[in-house]
């Protein structure tokens, strides 16, 4: 049931009046360098201000024996010991509404090069509109979104009429285990809300998304006498350029995927990292590189693994020295499987009126060629996951920066849907 226009007000209101503690909170979160293994310190700080707010805390390091069994894990070769889940609970004094997860990722991904950026990028910079920073926008205004909507609520003397949870995990930005350790250690709801930077609209379908390394050994010799040796950086490129057909073959299936037909490029492969070789003046002897890949909902990461390492073997045959030396395929990261979330659903319409409650606009979805936690949530939560966050540039580049005014707006229409969805009650 939609809310009153007065209640509505009295929402927006109080989200406005918070919203200057609320950008000096995601100042300080980003200030945080949560880069992979370095989670810890950001989610001590989300963990005491969530326990200041009166949530029951859980604090845990992910153990991978605990979730490796799963389909929907992904394979690491990293050391887990600083990756680590904080879910602060609230619960009414009776069930009234329906239930809700309020999730974000915390871990960021590297900075490259500083002084490519205008200024540091974990000293987060205010200018006008804009607040920069690494990991700013992906995603830790939406973290801050989710605390203060609920603190909001608060604020005007009310609390969720049903039990919400609010998630800060790990492991987004590389295999999406941390959300599913979340899931695994009982925390689902009736919906759930991810904030991320999605320039103010609702994710209909999301790719899944494959990490893989693939190391060439080549044939090491004196420069001088390179023709009997075997180049392993130039090997590689014949292996990349294999990948790169591969791609291509799946970005011609797009007509027989709903919601990706009429994208122009929906399958990215990339080369993301790549070393090898020891000596200006020797043949190389090895080479690595590391790739990325989208697969498309429905495609099962097992089966699109087969076809890589086919188009691998397929590749290498062209080479004389790899024919006979194939290369080493290992999966590192992301395995992760898209999802569509379905039109109609309750919790969207519910997320309707709130967003145009908020922006005095309809609310738009649109399709995403990159990875996201709802398919966490929606395929084996079996829980209508509502990806939608603010307007952001250059994640993952120089100078990341986010809109403050469509957090604001973005953090209004979370709290309506919070009213709206799981009830309210007086503190």
């Amino acid at each position: 049931m939609a809310l009153s226009p007065e209640l509505t007000k009295q929402i927006l209101d109080a989200v406005d009046a918070g919203f200057e503690d609320q950008i000096a909170f995601t100042q300080d979160l980003t200030r945080y360098p949560s880069l992979r293994g370095q989670e810890h310190t950001a989610q001590d700080f989300l963990h005491r201000e969530l326990q200041n707010r009166g949530y029951t805390m859980d604090r845990w390091t992910i153990d991978v024996k605990d979730i490796e069994h799963h389909p929907g894990f992904s394979p690491v070769d990293v050391d887990y010991s600083n990756a680590i889940n904080v879910v602060g609970t609230l619960r009414p004094k009776t069930e009234k509404g329906k239930s809700l997860v309020l999730n974000g990722h915390v871990d960021v991904v590297p900075t490259g090069p500083e002084d490519m950026w205008t200024t540091p990028p974990f000293e987060p910079r205010r200018d006008g509109d804009w607040l920069y920073g690494r990991g700013v926008a992906d995603m830790k205004a939406g973290i801050a979104a989710n605390i203060f909507a609920v603190d909001a609520l608060k604020s005007l003397g009310y609390r969720p009429a049903a039990t919400l949870y609010q998630q800060s995990v790990v492991e987004e930005e590389c295999t999406g285990n941390g959300a599913l350790a979340a899931l695994l250690r009982g925390y689902n709801a009736d919906a759930a809300i991810i904030p991320e930077p999605e320039d103010d609209k609702l994710v209909r379908a999301n790719t899944g998304v494959l990490w893989f390394k693939v190391r060439v050994q080549g044939a090491p010799v004196h420069v001088r006498e390179a023709g009997s040796g075997a180049n392993a950086i130039e090997a590689a490129y014949d292996l990349i350029r294999g990948l790169r057909g591969l791609e291509q073959a799946w970005n011609d299936q797009k007509g027989d995927h709903r919601y990706f037909e009429d994208l122009d490029h929906p399958i990215n492969f990339n080369v993301g990292k790549i070393e090898g070789g020891d000596w200006a003046s020797s043949v190389p002897a090895w080479c690595e590189f590391h790739c990325r890949i989208a697969i498309y909902p429905g495609q099962k990461p097992a089966d699109a693994a087969r076809e890589i390492e086919d188009c691998l073997r397929h590749a290498a045959q062209s080479n004389a020295f790899l024919a006979n030396n194939p290369p080493e395929l290992t999966f590192n990261g992301f395995f992760a499987e898209g999802y569509v979330l379905e039109e109609g659903s309750e919790a969207e319409t519910t997320l309707g009126r709130a967003h145009l409650a908020s922006y005095d606009r309809p609310l738009e979805s649109f399709v995403t060629p990159g990875y996201l936690d709802g398919r966490v949530f929606v395929i084996y939560g079996e829980t209508p996951c509502l990806v939608y966050g603010p307007l952001s540039e250059s994640i993952h580049g120089f100078d990341e920066r986010v809109s403050l005014s469509s957090v604001r707006r973005v953090t209004g229409a979370i709290a309506l849907f919070i009213a709206d969805w799981c009830g309210l009650e007086e503190i």
